[in-house]
């Protein structure tokens, strides 16, 4: 447990542009930031980051949060681990006691994965400089290779020994079980009992976003045509190759920083081109290029440069990888490296400045590369050239935006000498190809999915005579608590009125009063929480705001800055109760108040030194929100009596049709009363 002490220091510290900023590039937009969302694909931008709230929201998924719900959801990590991730960041230093065996064993198999991944790293880090096999064979290898110790540091590597189970033996006896190490794949287990999965090879730990090990690699120093070269980590629950990339923590910074991601092949790519200078680099070592890995390229860039060797065959091979980029509407150069080069073995003899002009000066985008390349091919072959067109068409077709298809179309009639309409009419029959293609497949899916919900609602019948559980009823009442949460969320701490005895009663506390008038709590349990938390908060005077902190005689300014100045103020002010219950220890709580109170659109600063922020009509509007919500209960009342009246007909019960029929005028009457109020409705409710 973390003491409440550290929590709040950690939550004081934690600013959610920063925590955000390391997975996504945002960029700003108003008072906000706005980003690619990481928790779902989307080409155009629609997470959004409120530093001054101190949240982030997605609008597409809905998915964001505080610093720490954020940190959860993406790292998939409990909440103590999120705040201890948070708190290492910052530099905070957290004092937990040791866990017991019992708390150990209750910890989540995802938590176990990473600590044993980690104990990994150690270890073989430490073997590398520590031990005399260690550094006669691994740190050897890494020195004949150019790496130096700042490099082996950063990206962490190690060694593993050549003894069958030495990592396996010291990891048990560190207390790691044997099951969680199976399953990370340190450790086979087969009829010969337990074996180090990375004897005898240097190691190459793969990092998440954050730094989080999740994987490794291992080269084999030995020639043996008996044993792979590369050795990596087998998927578990905590990695999926298709979305990791090699180098993707040291280099997200720098990504960011020069707009621009250079993809290269393998480990010692990554580091060598690192230890040049060029930190913006990244492989997709293990795999061929995937959608995943791209699209975690893109939340920090639109450009990708794609180094290839000279060795023809690799780039034939990998060729695919460009449809791909395209088609996830990344702008793509393509730079091919000499004959017998590639990006280690150019970076070790070439510096910075001179790697960097060599790849500045020939960078050419995939059209002409692809051309280039596969003109070599087909010669003067008109079929091979026909199928050369058809080729690069395809490429282009796959590219999602409008303008730039036409720009590359207009490059390939030029290039190719043949008319732009004969390739926007191949590209057109491609696309609708495609779509209907993926109609089918969605189709498809679809049947397969109501076949499954078939045959499992046939099981439960045959399986079981239990009644079935009653459907949770909609909250008829939604939008109108919703809008009233907001309400409270923006100005709940806000002193707005004053009591019979004259002391000043807070928003939040008005809305307590004058819904237990009519008898009215919130449906919904989310927003119960939620209010009985901001309630209990504004109990205490010192997180009120006083009225006249807010409301000021504008006549009084004798500048308009000085009235931006004051209105400023206000809004730090106003925003003490949004900020405890956005990071609020309760995760219902954090995420209801995010998803209700974020804002998509905010007032430029021009427009709130002109119209402020029109706190005067603040009594109106929470008046005409407690009435739409009485009178949503009202209209639900007076439709459930007019059922129980038919009912009461049918069963030809005069005394209880006459008790219900007064209740239901007295309804009428108090919706009338309402309704002379001027309560606003909202159409479509």
């Amino acid at each position: 447990m973390i003491d409440q002490l550290t929590i709040d220091k950690i939550m004081s510290a934690a600013k959610i542009e920063e925590v955000v900023g390391e997975y996504v590039s945002l960029h700003r937009r108003g008072v906000n930031l706005k980003g690619l969302c990481p928790f779902h694909s989307e080409k155009t931008p629609s997470f959004v980051v409120s530093p001054s709230k101190g949240i982030c929201h997605c609008f597409g998924c809905g998915k964001g949060g505080n610093p720490v719900n954020f940190i959860m959801e993406i790292e998939q990590v409990n909440y103590y681990e999120a705040l201890k991730m948070l708190a290492k960041k910052y530099g905070i230093e957290v004092e937990e006691r040791e866990l017991t065996d019992e708390q150990k064993a209750q910890r989540s198999e995802r938590e176990a994965l990473f600590a044993a991944n980690e104990f990994a790293r150690d270890y073989f880090a430490d073997i590398l400089t520590n031990n005399a096999e260690g550094r006669s064979v691994g740190l050897t290898y890494f020195r004949e290779r150019g790496i130096n110790d700042a490099s082996i540091k950063t990206f962490q590597l190690g060694y593993s020994l050549s003894e069958k189970d030495a990592f396996t033996k010291e990891a048990l006896k560190k207390g790691f079980s044997k099951e969680y190490l199976v399953k990370t794949g340190l450790t086979l287990d087969n009829e010969f009992g337990v074996v180090d999965r990375f004897r005898g090879r240097v190691i190459y730990p793969v990092q998440t976003i954050s730094g989080k090990v999740v994987a490794f690699g291992g080269r084999i120093l030995k020639k043996s045509d008996k044993l792979a070269k590369y050795v990596n980590s087998p998927e578990s629950e905590i990695y999926h190759k298709s979305d990791q990339l090699y180098g993707i923590y040291q280099a997200k910074q720098d990504i960011v920083r020069n707009d621009r991601c250079y993809l290269v092949e393998g480990y010692m790519d990554v580091i060598s081109m690192h230890q040049s200078g060029i930190k913006n680099v990244v492989a997709s070592s293990g795999t061929s290029l995937t959608t995943g890995q791209i699209r975690l390229i893109h939340r920090f860039t639109n450009n990708v440069t794609v180094l290839y060797d000279g060795d023809a065959a690799g780039i034939h091979a990998s060729i695919r990888g460009i449809d791909m980029l395209l088609a996830e509407g990344m702008n793509i150069k393509v730079v091919s490296l000499p004959n017998g080069e590639d990006p280690d073995s150019y970076s070790q003899t070439h510096n910075a400045d001179e790697t960097v002009a060599f790849l500045e000066n020939n960078a050419v985008d995939f059209l002409k590369f692809k051309t280039q390349l596969l003109m070599a091919d087909a010669g003067n072959d008109p079929i091979k050239r026909a199928q050369l067109i058809q080729d690069i068409v395809k490429s282009i077709s796959v590219i999602p935006d409008t303008i730039t298809r036409a720009v590359y179309v207009r490059e390939c009639s030029r290039m190719m000498e043949i008319e732009e309409a004969m390739l926007f009419n191949e590209i057109d029959r491609i696309r609708l190809n495609q779509s209907t293609q993926e109609q089918k497949e969605a189709e498809r899916q679809r049947l397969v999915e109501q076949l499954k919900e078939r045959e499992r609602k046939a099981s439960a019948t045959t399986t079981t005579t239990a009644a079935p559980e009653p459907k949770k009823a909609a909250n008829p009442y939604f939008r109108e608590e919703a809008d009233l949460i907001k309400f409270i969320i923006r100005y709940g701490a806000l002193y707005l009125f004053t009591d019979e005895d004259g002391n000043w009663v807070s928003a939040v506390d008005f809305i307590k009063r004058d819904l237990e008038i009519d008898n009215i709590t919130f449906k919904d349990t989310a927003f119960q929480k939620l209010f009985a938390a901001a309630y209990e908060h504004c109990q205490s005077p010192e997180n009120c705001v006083p009225y006249g902190s807010v409301f000021a005689d504008e006549t009084s300014f004798a500048k308009l800055e000085d009235k931006a100045a004051f209105y400023a103020n206000a809004e730090v002010e106003l925003e003490k109760l949004s900020r405890f219950l956005f990071n609020n220890s309760d995760y219902e709580v954090s995420q209801t108040a995010t998803n209700i109170g974020i804002e998509k659109y905010h007032l430029s600063k021009s427009q709130k030194e002109q119209y402020g922020q029109n706190y005067h009509r603040l009594r109106d509007d929470l008046l005409t929100l407690t009435r739409a919500l009485k009178y949503k209960v009202l209209l639900s009342a007076i439709s459930e009596v007019k059922a129980e009246i038919q009912i009461a007909d049918k069963e030809h019960d005069e005394q209880k049709r006459k008790a219900l029929f007064e209740k239901y005028q007295q309804l009428n009457k108090a919706k009338g009363i309402l309704y002379k109020e001027k309560v606003y409705i909202p159409k479509n409710k």
